[in-house]
């Protein structure tokens, strides 16, 4: 059976930007055929079955020509697949999906377009420009800078532009702005108008340059301004100055690795974006469940013999209560006991099963519970102690010399995975990675054992900033040899990313 294709619009660069259709799509297609301009955040939220193929075109290196592509799609759908067809912006804006709508209409292959948000309207918003403002302009136009070089001449009416629109934006036309500079003087647009050039718009690597159509050559050299770039021109430009927004973020331009495991690196991830950086998620360590649940199993057949119920980590919260439902028994058998948990989200984490911590000590580490039970009358009580494979002893050890009962069980293990290795390696060499996060001991060990040869590197001593949620997960990084500079006064996710905001800002 023939399958089906969509035509996407990837939007122009910010993940956050692509519109729920086009996710959808993305998360139950067979193949992605891809382009340069779209988002790699985008593909990570595909399955792990699904077919990516990249055809990207970059400074005219092209993966494949116009052509070929045409050709891989219909026979991907031919094959019975599911395609997504994913474009940078708007796949009928300069992205030639017209042609490849043409192409399936021929081989009678059924086919869908979801647009995208383009750039020529994005990009000048991310840089607080207004295409369109009532006591400026009310006419508009999108232009191409780069034609179709086939063509014997020019297609573009430049009097009418020139003369009879408010705000004109060009799209691909870096390489050729002298010229187009030039065609806008010629036919009569002021020397005074104002010019913006928006590269990389929407992401975290934006930049943006100002001037006239007499200066803005010049200062675009001096920049080394280069492709992929938005052309702004017209009267709309000088409202940048009050209306930019986006570049004012803390952390733009920052590349900032998270180590942190997938299931858990998204509340990270959001949170440093948010302030404008540009992360990559190189988890080092995977959540797996415990290879022995016997002793989880027993601990809860036995839950009526315990006194005190502690929690470390989401984690343990997590695989204790999956596997107290997977036992067919649910949170009644726990209203005996006494519950504390390290930390205001693991906390939050045992509100959602509707039970409330009776410790949450002040700081976020195991000694700062072993000083909160010291309040507490534990002697001759027993605690279960459900957590990580690779725990510290300390806190077990504690209680013990405090007179309690302690019964440790595995709820779940940390295993090493070495995705996006390869990525972060090369974007080490070429000196384009600012900072990488940990956020426990093992993100740390595993990194190393990742990346032996390359954090020995002067490029990585350094031009790397080292970030640590803690002085435990600190004491580690330094004892592998890595130099920590930025270390969270709250051992927190919330704290990790405020600590890092001030370290740039200052």
């Amino acid at each position: 059976m023939t399958g089906k294709v969509y035509l996407l619009g990837a939007g122009p660069g910010d993940p956050g930007l692509i519109t729920v259709k086009a996710t959808q799509c993305i998360q139950s297609c067979d193949v992605i055929i891809y382009d340069y301009l779209a988002s790699p955040a985008l593909l990570s939220i595909a399955t792990e079955n699904t077919e990516m193929i990249y055809v990207g075109k970059k400074g005219g290196d092209h993966t494949m020509k116009q052509e070929q592509i045409n050709q891989l799609i219909v026979d991907k759908a031919l094959e019975g697949n599911t395609v997504c067809r994913l474009k940078g912006g708007d796949p009928y804006i300069f992205g030639r999906g017209g042609e490849e709508a043409e192409i399936l209409k021929a081989h009678h292959i059924p086919f869908e377009v979801v647009p995208g948000i383009t750039s020529g309207i994005a990009a000048p918003a991310y840089a607080g420009i207004p295409l369109t403002h009532r006591k400026m302009t009310s006419t508009l136009a999108f232009v191409t800078g780069h034609e179709d070089p086939t063509k014997t001449e020019s297609s573009i009416d430049w009097c009418s532009l020139a003369k009879g629109i408010g705000t004109l934006v060009f799209y691909m036309g870096v390489k050729q702005l002298p010229g187009i500079v030039e065609q806008l003087l010629k036919h009569g647009k002021s020397p005074e108008t104002p010019v913006a050039l928006i590269r990389w718009g929407t992401t975290c690597r934006q930049q943006t340059v100002t001037g006239n159509l007499s200066t803005i050559v010049d200062i675009v050299k001096a920049a080394k301004l280069r492709a992929p770039a938005i052309i702004v021109v017209g009267d709309v430009v000088q409202l940048r100055e009050q209306l930019n927004w986006f570049e004012q973020k803390p952390l733009l331009g920052k590349t900032i690795v998270v180590t942190r495991a997938r299931q858990q690196a998204s509340d990270l991830v959001k949170q440093l974006a948010e302030l404008g950086a540009e992360c990559i998620e190189c988890p080092t360590i995977k959540i797996v469940p415990s290879d022995n649940k016997t002793p989880m199993i027993d601990a809860i057949e036995r839950i009526v013999d315990y006194d005190w119920l502690v929690f470390t980590s989401v984690n343990g919260v997590l695989s204790f209560f999956e596997q107290l439902f997977d036992m067919e028994k649910d949170v009644r058998i726990l209203g005996h006991l006494k519950l504390c948990t390290i930390g205001p989200v693991t906390a939050q984490q045992l509100m959602a099963y509707g039970l409330k911590t009776d410790i949450l000590p002040k700081t976020y580490r195991a000694e700062s519970v072993v000083e909160a039970f010291r309040q507490e009358s534990i002697k001759g009580k027993r605690v279960l102690l459900p957590r990580a494979k690779e725990a510290r002893s300390v806190l077990p050890e504690s209680l013990r010399e405090m007179g309690a009962i302690v019964d440790e069980v595995t709820a779940y293990q940390t295993i090493a995975v070495s995705d996006h290795q390869k990525d972060v390696i090369e974007r080490i060499r070429q000196a384009e990675i600012d900072m990488v996060t940990f956020t426990s001991s093992s993100t740390v060990t595993n990194f190393c054992d990742l990346f032996p040869e390359t954090i020995q590197s002067d490029v990585f001593k350094e031009k790397v900033t080292i970030a640590s949620i803690g002085p435990i997960t600190s004491e580690t990084a330094r004892n592998k040899g890595l130099l920590v500079s930025v270390e969270a006064e709250s051992f927190t996710i919330p704290g990790l990313v405020q600590i890092i905001t001030e370290h740039y800002s200052a």
